[in-house]
């Protein structure tokens, strides 16, 4: 659109596995939506989800025990999905 204009801009996303990492805390409803949709349309893997979770996220956490358990409703939400 602008050529010239914004070559030092760059742009980053995270990728599917963080996004939905990013929204296991909070959990709103949104949040739910949204990983539903990462996990049908990009086809995730829920095993990558989880170890990703154990590795990088619940080290970090301040209340592991109730991430866990939002974690294991999460994984349970995109089985019932898949079975769909």
């Amino acid at each position: 659109m602008f050529p010239k204009h914004f070559r030092n801009l760059r742009l980053y996303a995270p990728d599917p596995y963080d996004l939905m990492l990013s929204k296991l805390e909070r959990n709103s409803g949104k949040d739910r939506e949204d990983a539903i949709y990462l996990f049908q349309e990009l086809k995730l893997d829920p095993k990558t989800l989880a170890k990703r979770y154990q590795q990088e996220l619940r080290p970090n956490l301040s209340n592991p025990a109730r991430e866990d358990l939002t974690l294991k409703l999460w994984l349970e939400m995109f089985q019932a999905e898949a079975d769909q």
